[in-house]
Protein backbone atom coordinates (compact mmCIF):
# COMPACT_ATOMS: atom_id res chain seq x y z
CA UNK A 1 0.00 0.00 0.00
CA UNK A 2 1.00 3.27 -1.04
CA UNK A 3 2.10 5.72 2.15
CA UNK A 4 -0.90 8.45 2.24
CA UNK A 5 0.45 12.30 1.37
CA UNK A 6 1.22 13.64 4.75
CA UNK A 7 -0.87 16.15 6.79
CA UNK A 8 0.95 19.28 8.13
CA UNK A 9 -1.31 20.59 11.93
CA UNK A 10 -0.62 23.42 13.84
CA UNK A 11 -2.72 25.52 16.50
CA UNK A 12 -4.99 28.07 15.80
CA UNK A 13 -6.55 29.82 18.92
CA UNK A 14 -8.27 33.41 19.35
CA UNK A 15 -5.65 35.88 19.62
CA UNK A 16 -1.91 35.32 18.96
CA UNK A 17 -2.33 31.59 17.50
CA UNK A 18 -4.37 32.65 14.85
CA UNK A 19 -2.64 35.43 13.85
CA UNK A 20 1.01 32.93 14.02
CA UNK A 21 -1.12 30.20 12.23
CA UNK A 22 -1.68 32.59 9.40
CA UNK A 23 1.82 33.29 8.91
CA UNK A 24 2.54 29.93 8.76
CA UNK A 25 -0.01 29.06 6.28
CA UNK A 26 0.82 31.60 4.05
CA UNK A 27 4.45 31.07 4.44
CA UNK A 28 4.21 27.44 3.70
CA UNK A 29 1.61 27.99 0.26
CA UNK A 30 4.22 30.39 -1.29
CA UNK A 31 7.35 27.87 -0.82
CA UNK A 32 5.07 24.36 -1.37
CA UNK A 33 3.15 24.93 -4.41
CA UNK A 34 3.15 21.58 -5.22
CA UNK A 35 2.87 19.94 -1.76
CA UNK A 36 0.62 17.02 -2.15
CA UNK A 37 -1.48 16.78 1.58
CA UNK A 38 -3.15 18.72 3.42
CA UNK A 39 -3.01 21.52 5.74
CA UNK A 40 -4.62 21.77 8.93
CA UNK A 41 -5.18 24.38 11.74
CA UNK A 42 -6.69 22.52 14.85
CA UNK A 43 -9.12 25.27 16.96
CA UNK A 44 -10.06 24.16 20.14
CA UNK A 45 -13.86 24.28 20.93
CA UNK A 46 -15.52 26.42 24.05
CA UNK A 47 -16.25 23.69 27.18
CA UNK A 48 -15.96 23.61 30.78
CA UNK A 49 -12.30 23.28 29.99
CA UNK A 50 -12.12 26.95 28.92
CA UNK A 51 -14.16 28.72 31.50
CA UNK A 52 -15.19 32.08 30.87
CA UNK A 53 -13.34 32.44 27.19
CA UNK A 54 -13.97 31.78 24.00
CA UNK A 55 -10.75 29.68 22.37
CA UNK A 56 -11.96 30.21 18.56
CA UNK A 57 -10.54 32.33 15.80
CA UNK A 58 -12.16 35.38 14.45
CA UNK A 59 -14.07 35.12 11.34
CA UNK A 60 -11.39 37.52 9.86
CA UNK A 61 -8.66 34.66 11.19
CA UNK A 62 -10.62 31.78 9.71
CA UNK A 63 -11.08 33.90 6.56
CA UNK A 64 -7.71 34.73 5.50
CA UNK A 65 -6.44 31.18 6.65
CA UNK A 66 -9.15 29.49 3.99
CA UNK A 67 -7.35 31.73 1.26
CA UNK A 68 -4.33 29.66 1.25
CA UNK A 69 -6.35 26.44 1.80
CA UNK A 70 -5.82 26.27 5.01
CA UNK A 71 -8.81 23.71 6.83
CA UNK A 72 -10.15 24.40 9.88
CA UNK A 73 -10.09 21.61 12.44
CA UNK A 74 -12.31 22.32 15.19
CA UNK A 75 -11.16 19.65 18.30
CA UNK A 76 -12.89 19.21 21.76
CA UNK A 77 -10.56 20.02 25.00
CA UNK A 78 -11.37 17.07 27.09
CA UNK A 79 -8.02 16.89 29.16
CA UNK A 80 -6.04 19.84 29.58
CA UNK A 81 -7.63 23.07 27.81
CA UNK A 82 -6.60 26.59 29.66
CA UNK A 83 -4.94 24.67 32.74
CA UNK A 84 -2.39 23.48 30.27
CA UNK A 85 -2.54 25.02 26.93
CA UNK A 86 0.42 23.23 25.39
CA UNK A 87 -1.75 19.94 25.62
CA UNK A 88 -3.42 21.42 22.67
CA UNK A 89 -1.23 19.79 20.62
CA UNK A 90 -1.89 16.28 22.01
CA UNK A 91 -5.30 16.62 22.09
CA UNK A 92 -5.99 18.07 18.36
CA UNK A 93 -4.13 15.11 16.68
CA UNK A 94 -7.29 12.70 17.42
CA UNK A 95 -8.84 15.19 14.90
CA UNK A 96 -6.85 14.26 12.18
CA UNK A 97 -7.81 11.47 10.21
CA UNK A 98 -6.36 8.35 11.79
CA UNK A 99 -3.61 5.65 10.39
CA UNK A 100 -2.03 8.78 8.02
CA UNK A 101 0.99 10.38 8.41
CA UNK A 102 1.45 13.87 10.17
CA UNK A 103 3.69 16.71 10.64
CA UNK A 104 2.61 18.63 13.16
CA UNK A 105 4.55 22.78 13.65
CA UNK A 106 3.92 24.81 16.51
CA UNK A 107 2.31 27.62 14.83
CA UNK A 108 5.23 30.07 15.61
CA UNK A 109 6.95 28.64 12.72
CA UNK A 110 7.74 30.14 9.21
CA UNK A 111 8.46 28.27 5.95
CA UNK A 112 11.69 29.29 4.27
CA UNK A 113 11.70 26.39 1.40
CA UNK A 114 9.34 23.18 0.11
CA UNK A 115 8.99 20.50 2.53
CA UNK A 116 9.98 18.18 -0.42
CA UNK A 117 13.90 19.15 0.71
CA UNK A 118 13.06 17.14 3.47
CA UNK A 119 13.28 12.97 3.86
CA UNK A 120 10.67 12.75 6.49
CA UNK A 121 10.34 9.02 7.43
CA UNK A 122 6.89 8.86 9.15
CA UNK A 123 7.78 5.12 10.33
CA UNK A 124 10.54 6.38 12.24
CA UNK A 125 8.96 9.67 14.60
CA UNK A 126 11.19 12.32 15.69
CA UNK A 127 10.99 16.20 16.76
CA UNK A 128 12.89 19.16 16.69
CA UNK A 129 16.29 18.93 18.63
CA UNK A 130 16.61 23.16 18.58
CA UNK A 131 16.35 22.86 22.63
CA UNK A 132 17.93 23.89 25.95
CA UNK A 133 18.59 21.72 29.05
CA UNK A 134 15.10 22.90 30.50
CA UNK A 135 14.04 19.54 32.33
CA UNK A 136 14.52 17.87 34.29
CA UNK A 137 15.66 20.20 37.19
CA UNK A 138 18.00 18.00 39.43
CA UNK A 139 17.11 18.33 42.82
CA UNK A 140 20.64 19.12 45.29
CA UNK A 141 20.15 15.46 46.78
CA UNK A 142 18.86 13.56 43.89
CA UNK A 143 17.57 11.70 41.86
CA UNK A 144 19.84 12.40 39.04
CA UNK A 145 19.11 12.58 35.11
CA UNK A 146 19.86 8.94 35.39
CA UNK A 147 17.14 7.77 38.38
CA UNK A 148 14.03 10.40 36.50
CA UNK A 149 14.63 9.65 32.50
CA UNK A 150 15.03 5.93 33.75
CA UNK A 151 11.75 6.20 36.02
CA UNK A 152 9.74 7.28 33.20
CA UNK A 153 11.15 4.18 30.42
CA UNK A 154 10.27 1.90 33.38
CA UNK A 155 6.52 3.45 34.21
CA UNK A 156 5.97 2.59 30.57
CA UNK A 157 7.64 -0.35 29.79
CA UNK A 158 10.44 1.07 27.65
CA UNK A 159 14.03 0.49 26.92
CA UNK A 160 15.82 3.23 28.72
CA UNK A 161 19.29 2.39 27.64
CA UNK A 162 18.42 1.82 24.20
CA UNK A 163 17.81 5.75 24.52
CA UNK A 164 20.85 6.87 25.58
CA UNK A 165 23.12 9.43 23.61
CA UNK A 166 26.57 7.39 24.71
CA UNK A 167 28.63 9.51 23.18
CA UNK A 168 27.58 12.58 25.74
CA UNK A 169 28.71 12.22 29.78
CA UNK A 170 27.08 10.76 32.18
CA UNK A 171 24.31 12.99 34.03
CA UNK A 172 24.71 15.48 31.56
CA UNK A 173 21.37 16.85 29.95
CA UNK A 174 22.49 15.90 26.27
CA UNK A 175 23.02 12.44 27.00
CA UNK A 176 19.00 11.54 27.13
CA UNK A 177 16.27 11.64 24.90
CA UNK A 178 14.85 15.19 24.71
CA UNK A 179 13.05 16.97 22.66
CA UNK A 180 11.54 20.72 21.52
CA UNK A 181 7.89 19.73 20.52
CA UNK A 182 7.76 22.67 18.14
CA UNK A 183 8.01 19.60 15.56
CA UNK A 184 7.40 16.23 15.62
CA UNK A 185 6.19 13.41 13.13
CA UNK A 186 4.75 9.83 12.92
CA UNK A 187 2.99 7.58 11.23
CA UNK A 188 -0.26 6.96 12.16
CA UNK A 189 -2.19 10.56 14.07
CA UNK A 190 -4.92 8.49 16.03
CA UNK A 191 -2.31 6.15 17.37
CA UNK A 192 0.45 8.65 18.23
CA UNK A 193 -2.21 11.69 19.67
CA UNK A 194 -3.99 8.54 21.72
CA UNK A 195 -0.43 7.25 23.28
CA UNK A 196 0.78 11.21 23.61
CA UNK A 197 -1.83 11.95 25.73
CA UNK A 198 -2.14 8.51 27.58
CA UNK A 199 1.90 8.93 28.46
CA UNK A 200 0.82 12.98 29.62
CA UNK A 201 -1.49 11.94 31.68
CA UNK A 202 -0.46 9.44 33.38
CA UNK A 203 2.86 11.64 34.00
CA UNK A 204 0.42 14.18 35.06
CA UNK A 205 -2.20 12.40 37.30
CA UNK A 206 0.41 9.27 38.32
CA UNK A 207 2.68 9.15 41.93
CA UNK A 208 6.05 8.64 40.40
CA UNK A 209 8.26 8.90 43.17
CA UNK A 210 11.31 10.29 41.02
CA UNK A 211 9.15 13.39 40.03
CA UNK A 212 8.28 14.65 42.87
CA UNK A 213 10.14 17.87 43.01
CA UNK A 214 10.04 18.10 39.37
CA UNK A 215 7.90 21.05 37.64
CA UNK A 216 5.24 19.84 34.89
CA UNK A 217 4.33 23.04 33.91
CA UNK A 218 5.24 23.88 31.34
CA UNK A 219 7.17 21.01 30.18
CA UNK A 220 4.35 17.94 30.38
CA UNK A 221 4.26 17.84 26.56
CA UNK A 222 7.92 17.41 26.29
CA UNK A 223 8.61 14.69 29.32
CA UNK A 224 5.78 12.72 27.53
CA UNK A 225 6.84 13.45 23.51
CA UNK A 226 10.52 11.47 23.98
CA UNK A 227 8.68 8.63 25.21
CA UNK A 228 6.18 8.54 22.70
CA UNK A 229 8.42 8.62 20.38
CA UNK A 230 11.14 5.92 21.38
CA UNK A 231 7.67 3.65 21.63
CA UNK A 232 6.97 3.91 18.18
CA UNK A 233 10.72 3.21 16.91
CA UNK A 234 11.96 6.64 16.54
CA UNK A 235 14.49 9.14 18.14
CA UNK A 236 16.86 11.73 17.60
CA UNK A 237 16.69 13.40 13.98
CA UNK A 238 19.33 12.32 11.57
CA UNK A 239 21.05 14.96 8.69
CA UNK A 240 18.01 13.92 6.34
CA UNK A 241 15.74 16.06 8.49
CA UNK A 242 18.33 19.14 8.84
CA UNK A 243 16.09 21.47 7.17
CA UNK A 244 13.55 21.81 10.08
CA UNK A 245 15.31 24.09 11.75
CA UNK A 246 17.39 25.19 8.81
CA UNK A 247 16.44 26.28 5.22
CA UNK A 248 13.36 24.90 5.21
CA UNK A 249 11.61 26.05 8.48
CA UNK A 250 12.42 28.12 11.65
CA UNK A 251 10.76 27.82 15.05
CA UNK A 252 11.14 31.53 15.90
CA UNK A 253 9.10 31.28 19.58
CA UNK A 254 7.97 34.78 19.69
CA UNK A 255 8.43 38.21 17.08
CA UNK A 256 10.87 39.66 19.29
CA UNK A 257 13.11 36.64 19.64
CA UNK A 258 12.98 36.25 15.68
CA UNK A 259 14.05 39.95 15.17
CA UNK A 260 17.11 39.47 17.77
CA UNK A 261 18.52 36.08 16.95
CA UNK A 262 16.98 34.74 13.38
CA UNK A 263 19.38 35.17 9.90
CA UNK A 264 18.34 37.61 7.75
CA UNK A 265 16.46 35.09 5.34
CA UNK A 266 13.78 34.52 8.32
CA UNK A 267 13.45 38.37 9.17
CA UNK A 268 13.08 38.53 5.13
CA UNK A 269 10.61 35.56 4.85
CA UNK A 270 8.59 37.08 7.72
CA UNK A 271 8.07 40.67 6.13
CA UNK A 272 7.60 39.47 2.85
CA UNK A 273 4.71 37.19 4.38
CA UNK A 274 3.14 39.72 6.08
CA UNK A 275 2.84 42.37 3.25
CA UNK A 276 0.91 40.13 1.58
CA UNK A 277 -2.23 41.62 1.22
CA UNK A 278 -4.80 39.14 2.69
CA UNK A 279 -2.46 38.81 5.68
CA UNK A 280 -1.99 42.42 6.12
CA UNK A 281 -5.92 42.90 6.81
CA UNK A 282 -5.79 40.77 9.53
CA UNK A 283 -2.22 41.17 11.43
CA UNK A 284 -2.48 44.86 11.36
CA UNK A 285 -4.94 44.73 13.78
CA UNK A 286 -2.03 42.27 16.45
CA UNK A 287 -0.42 44.93 17.84
CA UNK A 288 2.67 43.04 18.54
CA UNK A 289 2.65 42.36 14.44
CA UNK A 290 1.58 46.41 13.77
CA UNK A 291 4.48 47.41 16.17
CA UNK A 292 7.13 45.18 15.21
CA UNK A 293 6.83 44.16 11.56
CA UNK A 294 4.87 47.62 10.23
CA UNK A 295 6.06 50.32 11.98
CA UNK A 296 9.68 48.62 12.09
CA UNK A 297 10.55 48.26 15.73
CA UNK A 298 11.46 44.59 15.20
CA UNK A 299 14.32 46.31 13.11
CA UNK A 300 15.11 48.53 16.09
CA UNK A 301 15.37 44.53 18.21
CA UNK A 302 17.46 43.55 15.83
CA UNK A 303 19.90 46.39 15.72
CA UNK A 304 20.25 45.50 19.66
CA UNK A 305 22.15 42.44 18.82
CA UNK A 306 25.49 40.92 17.34
CA UNK A 307 23.53 37.67 15.46
CA UNK A 308 27.21 35.84 15.53
CA UNK A 309 27.91 36.61 19.23
CA UNK A 310 24.49 36.22 21.19
CA UNK A 311 24.24 35.41 24.62
CA UNK A 312 24.41 31.72 25.43
CA UNK A 313 21.26 31.56 26.72
CA UNK A 314 17.72 32.95 26.06
CA UNK A 315 16.92 34.43 29.46
CA UNK A 316 19.28 36.98 28.17
CA UNK A 317 18.06 38.24 25.30
CA UNK A 318 14.33 38.43 26.78
CA UNK A 319 15.91 40.83 29.70
CA UNK A 320 17.50 43.14 27.05
CA UNK A 321 14.39 43.13 25.04
CA UNK A 322 12.41 43.55 27.72
CA UNK A 323 14.59 46.66 29.19
CA UNK A 324 13.78 48.70 25.81
CA UNK A 325 10.45 48.18 26.02
CA UNK A 326 10.04 45.64 23.13
CA UNK A 327 8.69 42.36 24.48
CA UNK A 328 5.46 41.94 22.39
CA UNK A 329 3.86 38.63 22.63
Amino acid sequence: MPTPPLNILCIGQAGRLGHEALLLAASFRATNADFAGRFFVAEPQPGALWPGTDPRMSPDQKAALERYDAEILPFESRAFGAAYAFGNKIEALAALPPGEPFLFLDSDTLFLGPLSKVAIDPARPSASMRREGTWPQVPLYGPGYDGIWGALYHRFGLDFAASLDLSQPQDYWQRYLYFNAGWFFGADAGAFGQRFLDYALSIRDGEIDELASQPLDPWLDQVALPLVIHSFGGGRPGPELEGLDGDVTCHYRSLPLLYARERDAVVERLEETAALNPVKRVLRDHEPARRLIYQGKGREIRAMFDRDHLPAREQAIRKRIKAAGLWLR
